[in-house]
């Protein structure tokens, strides 16, 4: 690991499986799949989505977001609606247990976050949020595919 590349790919590596993980409600299965967050998230920022739009932002083929939706609707997630624009296809609108687990699973991922960074100085926390921002919209970027942010 000569190349600062190499570290960032090794310690995004352990950063995705240490904020999944370090979760008690991941371990027993109570918290939301990781797809389901993703999905119930861009969903939040955008309103109803269809599988089509779905296919689009996430560069995702539609039988893999079939599965997940479908998933997702039994678990009273989301619900199927009527475009509310007028058009043929159905769309996803997240349910109000939907924005409560979502709700739930980021209250708790913001606080394992703060016990995580507890000792760094608000100026670091600043930073490293400005820097990961950076590097998500330039993926983004390359990926022609933007994330909306609140």
């Amino acid at each position: 690991m000569d190349k600062p590349t190499h570290l960032i790919e090794f310690e995004t590596m352990l950063l995705g499986r240490h904020l999944y993980l370090n979760s008690p409600r991941a371990r027993v299965g109570g918290r939301l799949e990781r797809s389901a967050y993703i999905v119930l998230s861009r969903i939040r920022m955008e309103g109803p989505m269809s599988i089509g739009q779905l296919s689009d932002a996430f560069g995702l083929d539609a039988s893999t977001l079939n599965r997940q939706t479908a998933a997702m609707l039994r678990g009273g997630l989301v619900e199927r609606i009527p475009d509310p624009e007028g058009g043929i296809a159905r769309k996803f609108r997240i349910t109000a247990e939907g924005e409560r687990r979502l709700d739930t699973h980021r209250t708790e991922s913001v606080g394992a976050l703060e016990k995580v960074m507890a000792d760094w100085d608000p100026e670091e926390v600043a930073a490293f949020a400005g820097y990961l921002k950076r590097f998500n919209t330039d993926i983004e970027n390359l990926d022609e595919r933007p994330w909306p942010r609140p």
